[in-house]
């Protein structure tokens, strides 16, 4: 197998790690441009790129596909029955239901109608993303061997249920590089005050790669970024002398070790230096239009809701920040389901619509790639005693949904499918990993070759299967 970086440079032997900076593009900050030139210009690509940026809308908890987006009359029809051995065939439950004597079957009480020209299957549940169905590629044929949370949201982040490896978003800042030196090159939008399961910074870490490569996480109040701006009374000239003081300091340290961390260290000083006048302009939005607010809802005007993160990640997108991640808790509907499912559409579906709609009407869907989905799914069966009106749903595994749009991507269809219980994948299964090196092939990436050696083996996104599902590209 081949290992390469998509882009990147190497000193030669014998040469200091400093002189190699300033030999080639005048320096740190030369070689940061010619690196965002040499992305930018498709340099380092294993073949042409359909899309340019990610916006990823994980839905965390694991949303119910049977609710959604994956229609089964049949299993409407036998509500109340016993899962069948036929469909179970023996496999893991989780403890949570596990132990059930019974495990009745509960089919979905909210009606399917086909939307679009494409005649795509969308529960009522939402409305507003039934509008996007002629540009949506539906999913139903998802699977992950991670049966719960910790596990299952690490494996969609990092392409393994062990913490430690680097997210998908910091590899793809680590293959492709910056389109845009002033702002982070991945993003993280969490819904504030969501209960549900904990997320942990290292979902959106760097893991093992240089710490640069790391998601900046934006709050919700006035400081977007923690300690980016300027304390009173120290000028934006004080703080460029002290910099550059600083930065002389960390060059002549490299010089004597060697330590690559430095060279991260000073970037990140930089980088911190030019945001203090990026971030306050993209977090901006007074100067949008009502329109704005008429597509996303006035709940954009509230920051840190799911609706002013969606338009958050246009924003950032505009400015072509590579990888957006947005995470929206609350899926995980081990009872109550029905209002509980409500609820959470309520606050995603206009949203996660008028993103679509807005990038698509500005001229961006073409490149940049949308997706929607969580961890896993949820079971057939009622977990706990069988209420056909109030019933919960455990987590579920072995077949899932999820939506891309744009990127690339053939709008308009749905792929893959599950059996008439919507229990097993029935044809056309896509894994974790074939997920990722879908993204990753979307974005010029052959995902064998995207690695980075660590501890004598080079690990990549995709460990070591998967394939890019090259029936949903157009």
């Amino acid at each position: 197998m081949e290992h390469k970086k998509c882009t990147g440079f190497e000193p030669s032997i014998g040469m200091t790690r400093r002189n190699f900076l300033n030999r080639f593009g005048g320096g740190l900050g030369g070689l940061a441009l010619a690196n965002m030139l040499h992305a930018e210009s498709g340099g380092g690509l294993h073949h042409p790129a359909k899309a340019k940026r990610v916006i990823y809308l994980f839905q965390s908890g694991g949303p119910s596909q049977i609710d959604l987006f994956d229609h089964k009359p049949r299993l409407i029809e036998e509500t109340g029955k016993e899962l069948p051995d036929s469909v179970r065939k023996g496999q893991r439950l989780t403890g949570m239901s596990g132990n059930q004597a019974s495990l009745p079957l509960v089919g979905s009480p909210f009606k399917f109608d086909r939307h679009g020209k494409s005649g795509q299957w969308i529960s009522e549940l939402l409305p507003n993303t039934a509008k996007i169905a002629d540009d949506m590629c539906i999913v139903n044929s998802m699977y992950t061997e991670a049966i719960n949370h910790g596990p299952g949201v690490t494996f969609m982040q990092t392409g393994s249920q062990l913490p430690g490896r680097p997210s998908m978003g910091a590899w793809l800042s680590h293959g492709l590089g910056s389109l845009n030196e002033n702002l982070p090159n991945f993003v993280t939008l969490v819904t504030k005050n969501k209960g549900g399961q904990p997320l942990v910074s290292r979902l959106w870490g760097s893991g093992f790669l240089p710490g640069k490569h790391a998601g900046t996480r934006f709050r919700s109040n006035k400081d977007a970024i923690l300690y980016l701006n300027r304390p009173n009374g120290v000028s934006k000239g004080s703080r460029r002398s002290v910099l550059n003081s600083l930065r002389e300091l960390h060059e002549m340290q490299l010089e004597r070790t060697g330590d690559r961390a430095l060279e991260t260290r000073i970037a990140q000083y930089e980088m911190g230096f030019r945001m203090q006048s990026s971030i306050p302009d993209v977090t901006d939005i007074s100067k949008e239009p009502q329109s704005t607010f008429d597509l996303y809802g006035e709940d954009a005007k509230n920051p840190g809701t799911f609706a002013a993160n969606c338009l958050l990640a246009r924003r950032l997108a505009e400015k072509d920040v590579r990888f957006i991640q947005l995470y929206h808790k609350g899926w995980d509907q081990h009872g109550s389901l029905p209002g509980g499912i409500k609820k959470q559409c309520a606050e995603t579906d206009r949203a996660s619509y008028a993103l679509v709609a807005d990038l698509k009407q500005r001229g961006l869907l073409e490149d940049t790639l949308v997706i929607w989905g969580g961890e896993f799914g949820r079971t057939n069966y009622c977990q706990g005693k069988f209420n056909k009106d109030n019933f919960g749903r455990d987590h579920h595994p072995r077949n899932f949904s999820t939506w891309f749009a744009g990127g690339g991507v053939k709008p308009g269809i749905t792929y893959g499918s599950s059996d008439d219980y919507s229990y097993n994948v029935a044809e056309n299964g896509v894994h974790v990993h074939d997920f990722h090196a879908t993204i990753l092939h979307l974005l010029g990436i052959d995902h064998e070759r995207l690695t980075f050696k660590y501890q004598g083996r080079h690990f990549r996104l995709t460990d070591v299967h998967g394939h890019a599902v090259k029936s949903i590209l157009s």
